[in-house]
């Protein structure tokens, strides 16, 4: 007993018609070039050809398009928080930076490109803590003899320790005449820690800022040499 399988019908728009109702349930069957042809040519016309209403008279869709997203990054820039945005452009045009040997403190932060002024040149990233597991911290790495402290204060309850867990911002030094500037942004409710330049940066240059310790009595020794050294950092 063999019966012939019905011929699949097309669909008045040019699309095979599924016997059973359901596609996944026929298989794979070849389409023929011709009502393949069609289907591209048609599907290329729709996505290279722009709705007549979105064109500018005179001006190419290349140049519409970077028109809209200046539109959209100035109305972005003036409803939303400065902060973030600087933010963004930090994760997404990164410094180019390297640590190696400081004359001022063992290992130090340099530039590999020029830098200008006022310019978001890197995050300094570590473990967010808060002030009692600091201090046990503190004593607990004095035990283990590492001298070098890698903890930076964001407000009164929070602590940044990038000690065991960091980026290349626990390697700058401080200086006295520093050409660098630590500030506190909000992103996203979250407190981060960013360093920006104060003025310009050459290549090779030694990225700095000041500790800003407060003062205690017993001294710390300031090694930065410049000019208006004060000899200690706190």
């Amino acid at each position: 007993t063999s019966f012939s399988t019905p011929k699949k019908k097309k669909r008045d728009d040019g699309m095979r018609e599924h016997v059973t109702g359901c596609a996944r349930s026929e298989g794979y069957y070849k389409i023929d070039k011709k009502d393949k042809l069609k289907y591209l040519n048609n599907s290329r016309a729709f996505a290279e050809e722009p709705p007549a209403d979105t064109q500018v008279r005179g001006h190419p869709p290349e140049c519409q398009r970077r028109s809209e997203q200046r539109r959209l990054l100035s109305s972005f820039t003036g409803s939303c928080d400065s902060d973030l945005l600087k933010f963004n452009q930090l994760k997404f045009r990164k410094k180019k930076l390297k640590f190696c040997k400081s004359h001022i403190h063992d290992w130090g932060l340099f530039a590999m490109e020029p830098i200008a002024a006022d310019e978001m040149v890197i995050e300094y990233v570590g473990q967010n803590i808060r002030q009692v597991i600091a201090d046990m911290r503190e004593k607990r790495y004095e035990d283990e003899g590492i001298g070098s402290s890698y903890m930076f204060r964001v407000d009164h309850d929070t602590i940044i320790d990038a000690t065991k867990c960091g980026n290349f911002a626990r390697f700058i030094n401080h200086s006295c005449n520093p050409n660098c500037y630590a500030k506190v942004i909000t992103v996203e409710s979250q407190k981060k820690i960013v360093i920006y330049s104060k003025q310009h940066i050459n290549v090779n240059e030694e990225i700095t800022y000041d500790y800003k310790f407060p003062i205690e009595d017993v001294k710390i020794p300031c090694l930065c040499g410049s000019e208006n050294c004060r000899g200690t950092l706190n």
